[in-house]
């Protein structure tokens, strides 16, 4: 899978966990950004992605996550070697 096409469903994701249509998320978007990014929804997001994706995190490799862009790169690796 393509790096824009798991951005385009990240954004879906994003977008349905913080319950805003009009949410617009970028490589640089991190938690500072949405106001409503706190410990619960980043527990729900994370959540939904590894369901979303059929993906398995692990706490090591969320902990050095800084942006949205570096998620999407993580998700991809994940899919490659599934």
């Amino acid at each position: 899978m393509e790096q824009a096409q798991i951005f385009s469903q990240l954004q879906e994701i994003f977008r349905d966990i913080f319950d805003d249509l009009s949410l617009v998320i970028h490589e640089s978007t991190n938690a500072n950004d949405i106001e409503e990014w706190d410990s619960l929804n980043h527990i729900s997001l994370i959540s939904a992605i590894e369901k979303h994706f059929k993906i398995k995190f692990h706490l090591s490799e969320l902990q050095g996550l800084k942006n949205v862009g570096e998620m999407a790169t993580l998700i991809a690796r994940k899919l490659e070697h599934a």
